[in-house]
């Protein structure tokens, strides 16, 4: 929120230029994280962590759908953004176990209040959906 203006969501509090520049657009971190968070596979990564640590291939049986491929880059980009920790193990074969970092664990509170938006509104959205295509 804005010094001045506590009833205006943050995200309004400061004007867009006109047009937005591409570059300002690629740069920002807002839509940075929602490019992250936002794919099919990351948030409900994330959310699997926040309730405890798991191992890769838990990871895997738990998620139906997802390719090895697809979870290892989703977890790979996890780490990267500094989300997810991985923490190998000197058993043989390695083991591994990931885990949400305080960095992650602190995003599931914006993500909790945006499920629960979702959930929600849901019965508007459907509404509005199929009124559109009406």
């Amino acid at each position: 929120m804005s010094d001045t203006h506590t009833d205006v969501p943050s995200v309004l509090a400061h004007p867009l230029p006109r047009p937005v520049p591409a570059d300002e657009l690629a740069a920002c971190p807002v839509g940075d994280v929602f490019r992250r968070v936002g794919d099919k596979w990351s948030m409900l990564l994330l959310i699997l962590l926040g309730g405890r640590p798991h191992r890769y291939n838990e990871l895997l049986r738990s998620i139906e759908g997802i390719s090895q491929r697809m979870l290892t880059r989703t977890l790979r980009g996890l780490e990267t953004d500094g989300l997810v920790r991985r923490e190998v193990f000197p058993t043989v074969p390695p083991g591994v176990e990931y885990s949400l970092t305080p960095l992650g664990r602190s995003l599931l509170e914006p993500l909790s209040a945006m499920a629960d938006w979702a959930v929600a509104h849901e019965p508007e959205i459907r509404r509005a959906r199929a009124e559109s295509q009406a």
